[in-house]
């Protein structure tokens, strides 16, 4: 029973830090529509400022708190709506969610850009090395009973607010409806930046109430928040008290866990830290069914491929190749051969994301699952290794889309992150195992050999050869996704698109279209994975975690996410242009990686991405030369 009790009063210090992080969530996509997915990443950045003044600058603890939580976090808060989120307004859901993911991608670079990462920053809990407070039946710290009493305490606060103040009436009255709250007097603008100081606010007291008890890194802070996302589905986005119910319900399940799931069992280790985000997906399963979606007017506009132009590109992609292959040494070649590979799984975004308006954040997972399937299977260099792994790829895909093929936009988005991270945390990580007669093997509990391929005889074991065979292989499937566009199937994903109540209405089954596009862009990224791990030799559960495939759907929505083009701007920027200037010094190489953060966050001053603008621009070049 003593055990029982001990758990519960952690699962409960757990659930109270969700609580206060999902409810600003809770908060801001209430009144603004926006779902930050960089709320974890504001409290880690005031979880870092804290300790910069409380323990390395030794400020007193009441000054460093006032500073971080009422200074730093709602204005930064506050800062992000006005510079960033009120200029999203008609954009399209994408749009906005890249905007988020990018917000949340460049905090962690800004991150570790100003403290270094990996030194160790000791973080004491408050009041730590007092006796912990005696209950009777079991005893609980100072820092435990201070994070169930703020969560109290915020639970009361909101409810006051949003039903006994102006403000709050204000605030429900544009979750309703923003133009006619407008038209009796409230101000959207302001209610809007007074919802994004709050959830700012909240997330930097979750993230210095938390910081104690973990490590005080960047990335591991910033993506704890995807817990807290479970937490806000089970309040629909819309209900506080639903939202703190269902942190509880985590915070509960996940102390539980940790006191009586048997550590020895390699199978059940790591389901513990997958838990949460195995909640988040099937909590998923349960929203209610979603009106048909009617597309008002949106500011992305993507002009069909010409076969002239698609030519050109996949003539340009090749030669390239080849001219990269015949001039640059060995080490360069290792560090630019994903531009094509993992260029492909760019492509895959491209009928996803640009065709269907769906939204996956699982893409590099699903490259992970081809890399898997051609080191299990490509012994000897055998193609049939790399047929497997479009083949495998493409059914985790249709197992994926299909329990969730009602949901779209931040669901969807959340729903394939929440795979993404069960993925890394826990099933890239089983050992081998058996389903009735068939035997599963994975990463092995380690990284995977993958031999180079073998067609006719030629082998392709060298960093020239493997150049040239991506660059052939992002050059045909580029042609393949141009070719779907220009197809029935193609026209039937842009309907969708546009507006899938009028798809129904002209009697469209968009069952199939959409677990037929999941399918193929889960297909497509096996290829690019597969290609990629026979470049890299081995390749390991790491390589494929969701914090490494976020630049790639970011630069490929920033590059124009319905252009092929967009996927090719994605490889050659990732793979191309930030390596060569990350070795001009370990500053640039920082600033690099916030880069991907900051284009994402421009996006939305031009939502059809930067290819287009390329594309008139040479145009007009042409123009006037001829002239």
């Amino acid at each position: 029973m003593d055990k029982f009790l001990t758990f519960t009063v952690v699962g409960m210090t757990v659930s109270a830090v969700y609580a206060v992080i999902a409810s600003g969530l809770v908060l801001t996509y209430a009144t603004t529509g926006i779902f930050n997915f960089a709320q974890g990443a504001i409290g880690m950045i005031v979880a870092f400022a804290y300790w910069q003044l409380r323990f390395d600058w030794g400020w007193p603890t009441p000054i460093a708190l006032i500073v971080a939580l009422f200074v730093l976090a709602p204005g930064l808060g506050l800062a992000i709506e006005r510079v960033i989120m009120r200029g999203l307004r008609g954009a399209g859901e994408a749009t906005r969610l890249v905007v988020s993911i990018s917000l949340l991608v460049g905090l962690i670079g800004l991150a570790n850009l100003v403290w270094e990462p990996g030194v160790s920053r000791p973080m004491a809990t408050f009041y730590q090395g007092g006796d912990p407070v005696d209950l009777g039946v079991t005893t609980i710290t100072y820092h435990q009973a201070i994070t169930i009493g703020v969560a109290v305490v915020v639970a009361i606060g909101l409810r006051w607010l949003m039903y006994r103040t102006r403000t709050g009436v204000s605030m429900r009255a544009v979750v309703d409806d923003d133009s006619l709250a407008l038209l009796n007097g409230a101000q959207p603008n302001r209610i809007a930046g007074l919802s994004w100081a709050i959830g700012g606010f909240l997330a930097g007291i979750g993230g210095i109430l938390i910081a104690p008890t973990l490590s005080l890194e960047a990335g591991l802070l910033s993506l704890l928040i995807i817990n807290a996302y479970a937490a806000a589905i089970f309040g629909r986005l819309r209900s506080l008290p639903l939202t703190f119910v269902g942190a509880l319900a985590i915070g509960l399940t996940e102390g539980y866990l940790a006191g009586y799931l048997p550590g020895d069992n390699a199978y059940l280790a790591a389901f513990r830290p997958a838990a949460a985000v195995i909640i988040l997906f099937l909590a998923l399963l349960f929203v209610p069914n979603p009106r048909l979606r009617s597309r008002g007017p949106s500011k992305e506009f993507y002009a069909p491929p010409t076969a002239r132009g698609m030519a050109m590109l996949a003539t340009m992609v090749v030669v390239a190749g080849v001219v990269m292959a015949t001039t640059l040494d060995t080490v360069s070649l290792i560090t630019y051969g994903p531009i094509f590979s993992l260029g492909i799984v760019g492509l895959s975004l491209v009928p996803l994301v640009g065709f269907a308006g769906q939204i996956s954040l699982a893409q590099l997972s699903f490259a992970g699952v081809g890399a898997l399937a051609v080191a299990h299977h490509g012994d000897g260099g055998s193609p049939l290794g790399l047929l497997l792994a479009v083949v495998f790829a493409a059914l985790v895909g249709m197992v994926v889309a299909l329990p969730v093929m009602r949901l779209s936009g931040i669901y969807l988005a959340l729903a394939t992150a929440a795979f993404a991270v069960a993925l890394d945390r826990w099933l890239f990580n089983l050992p081998d195992f058996d389903i009735g007669p068939v035997h599963i093997s994975l990463f092995q509990v380690g990284s995977l050999s993958i031999e180079p391929l073998s067609v006719f005889g030629y082998t392709f074991d060298s960093p020239e050869s493997l150049m040239v065979l991506s660059a052939v292989a992002f050059a045909s499937v580029a042609l393949l996704v141009a070719g779907l566009r220009w197809s029935r199937f193609g026209r039937q994903l842009v309907a969708m698109r546009d507006s899938e109540a009028a798809c129904a209405t002209f009697g469209l089954n968009l069952l199939w279209p959409r677990v037929g596009v999941f399918a193929l862009s889960a297909g497509i990224a096996g290829l690019g994975g597969a290609l990629y791990g026979m470049q890299l030799g081995s390749v390991a559960p790491a390589r494929f975690d969701l914090l490494t495939g976020l630049p790639i759907f970011i630069l490929v929505v920033v590059g124009g996410a319905g252009l092929v083009g967009g996927a090719l701007f994605a490889g050659v920027l990732i793979y191309g242009v930030l390596p060569t200037a990350a070795g001009l010094g370990t500053t640039i190489a920082k600033i690099n990686a916030m880069f991907s953060g900051l284009a994402g966050v421009g996006l939305g001053r031009n939502p059809s991405g930067v290819v287009p603008v390329i594309s008139e621009g040479m145009q007009t070049l042409r123009d006037d030369t001829v002239a």
